[in-house]
């Protein structure tokens, strides 16, 4: 809770004007406990794991032609009771197990040093934390894929995240109830290297959650803005995971491409993309030779 309750005090305190967004942080949080504020995840995760996906599920239900030129893997087909049994299912463990641990989970937030108080961090102070968060836990979580991916941890364990062989938005949290309690350690792991303020907190949480919903969609779209990031894995780099299924050894990392790369676990990925754009190619002058259309061999080749 702030030490201060009015506008006036919190100037003092910081000896300026606030800003309009520390006047807009004040007026929301001065009478809420840290505890209350922590506990927003909760509603924030619950909402990404509603909302978020809602647009891919339409596209995957409603497969319509434009869209479906976008679908990594176009001839998998969910019907609508599997989407529904996907969320049901997510929502089971997020209500027994994801909102019970962020309850509990508070005093390590305190003991790590995120704070509620003013003065807010900056835009780059923002960006420049939540680098670290997400490169702290894309080396993390690679390390921990990699062990869910030897004999006991997947049969133990991982095998219930793959059972979406080709993966749907609503399939990014859908995972054995020890899969979610150990990939928490990644996700807090940089929060407790750089600390920062609760906004910066919220955003994290919210972010990676987001990002792992965009890299289970199934959709590759030329236009996302994702395309941009360096290193950025994205579906088509993650989908092939799930593609390759249980015997797996390719593609581990959660957001980039850099420790799979270093690490030598893409050579599978990278030898098919060379490979299909090879194919492509003599598809495309047979195509042309034979009067056949290009989108329809490459769409059949896509799918195979």
């Amino acid at each position: 809770m702030l030490p201060y309750k009015t506008l006036q005090e919190a100037e003092a305190f910081l000896g300026r004007n606030l800003t309009f967004p520390e006047t807009i942080w004040l007026n929301y949080s001065a009478n809420k406990s840290d505890y209350f504020l922590y506990c927003h995840n909760i509603l924030f995760l619950f909402l990404i794991f509603s909302v978020v996906p809602l647009p891919l599920v339409f596209m995957e239900l409603s497969r319509s032609s434009g869209l479906d030129k976008f679908k990594i893997q176009p001839k998998v087909r969910l019907s609508s009771a599997d989407v529904f049994r996907c969320y049901k299912d997510v929502m089971s463990m997020f209500f027994f197990i994801v909102g019970p641990l962020q309850l509990v989970s508070y005093p390590s937030i305190k003991m790590i040093g995120i704070r509620t108080s003013l003065p807010l961090p900056s835009g780059w102070e923002i960006l420049m934390q939540l680098a670290v968060y997400f490169m702290v836990e894309d080396f993390t979580n690679y390390w921990i894929h990699r062990f869910l991916h030897c004999k006991w941890g997947y049969e133990k364990i991982h095998r219930v995240h793959h059972e979406y062989t080709a993966p749907i938005g609503f399939a990014a949290p859908y995972a054995h109830w020890a899969e979610i309690l150990i990939l928490g350690i990644p996700s807090f792991l940089g929060p407790a290297m750089a600390p920062g303020h609760m906004i910066t907190f919220w955003l994290w949480i919210a972010l990676r959650q987001i990002e792992a919903i965009d890299t289970h969609s199934g959709y590759d779209f030329p236009w996302s803005p994702t395309k941009y990031i360096p290193f950025y894995g994205g579906a088509d780099h993650h989908d092939y995971h799930h593609y390759v299924g249980g015997q797996s050894q390719s593609n581990f990392a959660s957001v980039f491409t850099y420790c799979d790369y270093i690490y030598g676990t893409d050579k599978g990925y990278r030898y098919q993309k060379k490979l299909l754009a090879k194919l492509k190619e003599d598809l495309k002058s047979n195509g042309q030779q034979n009067g056949v259309s290009y989108q329809d061999l490459t769409q059949d080749l896509k799918s195979d």
